[in-house]
């Protein structure tokens, strides 16, 4: 008799355990929002398709939502807050001003909501209160841009001189992204190393010049022969960014300008804008190498057609699948960490590899 009540506190013991490790939230709808950087690039289109497709794997009920450009901080601040009103299981984040939304942070952080940050991320965020990323390294992304880039325009470097330089024109949107200063500042480091070390040039030789943002405290500052040009137009708007390419292009020849780095798709389309999607490229300023980054209609027609060199893609479907997955199993309580979604180079020759093909949006 004794056993057998023995057993029946055993098993109810169990089942009390079990119930208490069981996540609260199991027996209902797990909610999770996610607010992008912006919505008119068809870059966050695709990013949207794989965090729905990782909703609907995980059975997730979500949303996603970005401001009208990046320009709009504010507007995505609002986002955020109304987000949090809808009291979510997590929520996927990609800031454009992590001070903007620090006391949101913060609250998520009391209310023990799990962040995941996606493209950008949250850069600076309070300890804690990301739990992952999901995101190409930027970086390093820009870095194979200078890669592809110096071979072509080397002969170039090795013969400025003082009296006859050249101008290389690093392209970003703004100086405020986590992503996009990344990958000014992987693709200027970059191209230093190479031109110092397979260029035959010095760093006396060199001068980084242009917004300060992109200039670090031990950047070559003071040369005369190869001038790397920060260019950052007067806001993330469309019309400023163009208006920002068409003044590049107005002094390929007075700055003997030999290269441009676009440094998102942003900085891409506006260079395509200010030269007839590109057409006026080749015959106005033949022998300028572009380099772009992403995708998109315009720029994968910019590529095929020889107007661009080619372009950095990003896997803009897998950082949308992975932070949705990553989000899913934190409020699963499961452990997460940082997803490096890769990237690769793209031209004429191999944009229809399916290896590439796949990851070339429209």
């Amino acid at each position: 008799m004794h056993k057998t009540r023995r057993v029946g506190t055993v098993i109810v013991t169990l089942i009390l355990l079990a119930a208490i490790t069981v996540p609260v939230f199991a027996a209902g709808p797990i909610f999770i929002p996610m607010i992008s950087k912006g919505f008119q690039h068809q870059f966050w289109q695709t990013v949207m398709k794989g965090a729905k497709d990782a909703a609907d794997k995980y059975n997730v009920v979500m949303t996603f939502e970005g401001p009208p450009t990046e320009a709009d901080i504010q507007q995505q601040v609002q986002m955020l807050v109304n987000a949090m009103a809808k009291s979510p299981s997590a929520i996927c984040l990609a800031a454009l001003d992590t001070n903007s939304v620090m006391d949101q942070l913060n609250e998520a952080m009391r209310r023990k909501i799990p962040i995941i940050g996606f493209d950008s991320g949250v850069p600076n965020a309070p300890k804690g209160a990301i739990y992952a990323t999901a995101a190409t390294n930027s970086y390093a992304a820009a870095g194979l841009a200078a890669q592809k880039m110096f071979p072509v325009i080397k002969d170039k470097i090795k013969a400025a001189t003082p009296s006859n330089p050249i101008t290389i024109i690093d392209f970003n949107q703004d100086a405020t992204s986590q992503s996009v200063t990344d990958r000014g500042k992987g693709f200027r480091d970059m191209m230093i190393k190479l031109i110092t070390t397979e260029g035959g040039r010095s760093l006396s030789d060199i001068k980084v010049t242009g917004n300060r943002a992109y200039i670090a405290p031990d950047s070559p500052t003071s040369g005369k022969a190869i001038i790397l040009d920060m260019v950052v137009p007067a806001s993330p708007k469309d019309t400023d960014a163009t208006a920002t390419a068409q003044s590049i292009l107005n002094r390929v020849k007075s700055d003997h300008i030999v290269g441009i780095f676009c440094s998102n798709e942003g900085t891409a389309r506006a260079l395509l804008s200010a030269s007839n999607d590109g057409a006026a490229l080749p015959t106005q300023y033949p022998g300028l190498v572009v380099i772009g980054f992403d995708a998109g209609k315009a720029q994968k027609a910019a590529v095929r057609n020889r107007y661009f060199f080619g372009a950095i893609t990003q896997d803009p479907y897998m950082i949308g699948y992975y932070a949705m997955e990553l989000a899913y199993k934190a409020v699963m309580g499961q452990p997460v960490a940082d997803i490096d979604t890769g990237a690769k180079f793209f031209d004429y020759s191999n944009m229809d590899q399916p290896d590439i093909a796949q990851l070339l949006y429209d």
